[in-house]
């Protein structure tokens, strides 16, 4: 995937959401909330918050991205798997790999954007070639699949629920799981590390750990009951920075300075908890930083497992 390709394609979000956002069935929604300075830190462990809150949505439909087919990459299987209380069947893609006498390490790949598609894919190779087996799932109301969008939260179910399926596949083994993903997939990571203990490691790409900046900036996509604070507080790791379940290694472009703080804060309020906790930036913007980002997850991955 060439330069050129690769910058095309993430400029695909920003397209969607700033010109093509008028054009979908569901109605704006004005961003009539507050964004507080520092987001207050909850004192319950997230796994267990999820367990007894479900969220209210006030608009029920897709999510807001424009999509394409999920045919499998050439070096990709086409596999699903059932998400909410069984009733969902979503897509996920696998990658080629043959059976061996030692089970392999596994990577869960959550994909940028609110859509999958095959430019996605095509950064997974360094995953593949350091010998993880790759699963990217999608997840509902993405590509013209069941569900209802939520923003970041039933989305986190459809991960646990991918989760479980890599675990269960033939020849992965399910006591070197790893999760990663990139901008929306980087807050989902963040998400899914403090709701499940399956894995070793995670590591969240550009991904916002604050919801009440994410969708200050992008109130488009808000089908939730925005007039309670609680529905931002559990879409956001940077409340429950004390519930990570894993090491974690958070990383964001040198030219992504609106992550630094909050990055900041959420180091910190792990650490205070002792919270294995990695911050760094990369050099390059939300997309141009990707490629070396993915190849430090990968060390990142294989000192934990070391």
């Amino acid at each position: 995937m060439s330069s050129h390709e690769r910058n095309a394609f993430f400029r695909q979000r920003r397209a969607v959401l700033a010109g093509l956002a008028g054009a979908l069935v569901l109605p704006q929604v004005a961003a009539a909330f507050d964004v507080p300075d520092e987001p207050r830190l909850a004192k319950h462990d997230y796994a267990k918050v999820r367990h007894q809150f479900r969220t209210k949505l006030l608009q029920k439909g897709p999510a807001p991205d424009k999509y394409e087919p999920l045919s499998a990459p050439a070096d990709a299987d086409k596999i699903f798997y059932r998400s909410g209380y069984g009733e969902l069947e979503l897509a996920a893609w696998v990658s080629k790999y043959k059976r061996e006498r030692a089970a392999k390490p596994a990577v869960l790949f959550l994909h940028g954007g609110n859509a999958m598609g095959i430019g996605h894919w095509q950064l997974m190779k360094p995953y593949m070639d350091a010998g993880y087996v790759v699963m990217m799932p999608s997840l509902r109301g993405e590509n013209g699949q069941m569900g209802n969008f939520s923003g970041f939260y039933d989305e986190v179910d459809d991960v646990l629920a991918a989760t479980e399926r890599l675990a269960h596949l033939p020849g992965v083994d399910p006591g070197r799981l790893f999760i990663a993903g990139h901008s929306i997939g980087g807050t989902l990571t963040m998400l899914t590390a403090m709701s499940t203990q399956k894995f070793r490691a995670a590591a969240p790409i550009s991904g916002n750990p604050d919801a009440f900046r994410f969708f200050k900036r992008y109130p488009q996509d808000i089908r939730f009951d925005d007039s309670n604070a609680h529905e931002f507080e559990v879409r956001s790791a940077l409340c429950y920075a004390q519930s990570f379940k894993c090491p974690v290694r958070v990383v964001h472009g040198t030219e992504e300075a609106h992550f630094n703080d909050r990055a900041d804060l959420l180091s910190r309020r792990a650490r205070a908890a002792g919270i294995h906790i990695e911050t760094e930036t990369v050099a390059g913007n939300h997309t141009s930083a990707l490629p070396a980002e993915i190849e430090q997850s990968i060390r990142f991955f294989h000192g934990v497992a070391a």
